[in-house]
């Protein structure tokens, strides 16, 4: 049962992100390859345009009874290492409400520390969250 849950949860992750057009090939827009550096805080945000919205929405809001909210998610907003061991390994925060999302969160362990941080970051600083941001160090130190 769980992993059909889980099936059906991918499945109706990537249909959203096609549908959203957060999931495809894009190469340059121009002729030349012009290297940039990427500002954390953008950073962030594609990783979550890219990774969250199918699920959680671009309003951070979630899907009511299937995908949670973030804004104002004491797992979001609360202890950074209990948000990095449930995002990068699925490691239930206890500030967690139990059995309210017949869903799963999809594990995201492929993360780089400085990728997680980021994206962290930018979920505990928008959707009307106000937490202080996350580095790289504590996401290291917290995978299990």
């Amino acid at each position: 049962m769980r992993a059909e849950l889980m099936s059906d949860s991918l499945a109706l992750a990537f249909a959203s992100a096609l549908a959203l057009g957060v999931v495809g090939c894009s190469g340059p827009t121009s002729g030349t390859a012009a290297a940039t550096v990427e500002v954390p805080a953008d950073l962030g945000a594609r990783l979550y345009g890219q990774n969250c919205v199918p699920c959680h929405q671009e309003d951070g809001k979630g899907v009511p009874t299937v995908y949670p909210s973030l804004a104002g998610s004491p797992v979001v907003t609360g202890d950074p290492v209990e948000l990095t061991q449930w995002v990068l390994a699925g490691k239930r925060p206890k500030s967690m409400p139990a059995g309210r999302y017949a869903t799963q969160m999809l594990q995201f362990g492929w993360m780089k520390d400085q990728d997680a941080a980021a994206l962290f970051t930018y979920i505990r600083s928008h959707f009307g969250n106000s937490a202080p941001p996350v580095d790289a160090a504590t996401v290291a130190a917290a995978r299990p």
